[in-house]
Parts: C-alpha cells; structure tokens; sequence
C-alpha cells in the first residue's frame, strides 16, 4: 500500500518550489529597462529561456494539482487507466505521475 501522506508531503513541497521559481521567473521577465539594441536582443534570447521554464513548470504544477486532487478522492497512487497500483518506486521519481509504468509507456 502507498504512503499517500509521504507523498503529499512530497506534492506539497514541489508545489511550493514551482511557485516561488515562477514567481521569480516572471519577476525577471518583468524588469527588463534596457533602451540598448544589443542589450535588449540579449535579454529576449534569455526571456525565451525563461518563458519555456515558466511553460515547462506550469504544466508540472498542473499535473500536481491533478495528484492533489487524486490524494483528497482515495485514488492517489493507483492507475487513472488501468487502475493498478503504482509502484512506490516510481512514485518516488514523478510522485505527481498518474500512470503505472506499462501505461505510461503507451502514453508517452
């Protein structure tokens, strides 16, 4: 049986990371001054990074608020298609994953 407590925890804690790393990537996006050509063609090569990281994040952050919800129903930790129990050892590496290994694979 899944510790479902061990991983909301984890949940919880990478909720609170993606959200203090986007706030601080639109803070970033947000500061840019420069009246500079060659500055400002720099800062918008780095505001693409930092879009994709923000896009990249959201979308995690989507997939744990899914989890969450998945924790607060009793159906964290098993299998949204087949309905099989993850294993904990996946569970440790994408606590947020709603697939067992073998769906995933036909998800991916």
């Amino acid at each position: 049986m899944v510790d479902v407590s061990k991983y909301r925890n984890m949940l919880l804690a990478r909720q609170k990371e993606l959200n203090a790393r986007l706030h601080e990537i639109e803070e970033e996006l947000e500061s840019h001054s420069s009246k500079d050509w060659e500055e400002l063609a720099v800062e918008r090569e780095e505001d693409e990074v930092l879009e994709g990281l923000g896009a990249s994040g959201q979308d995690e952050l989507v997939k744990i608020e899914a989890a969450l919800a998945r924790v607060d129903e009793g159906e964290f930790g098993f299998c949204v298609t087949c309905g099989t129990e993850i294993q904990s050892e996946r569970l440790d590496v994408v606590p947020h994953t709603p697939f067992c290994r073998d769906c995933a694979a036909t998800h991916a």
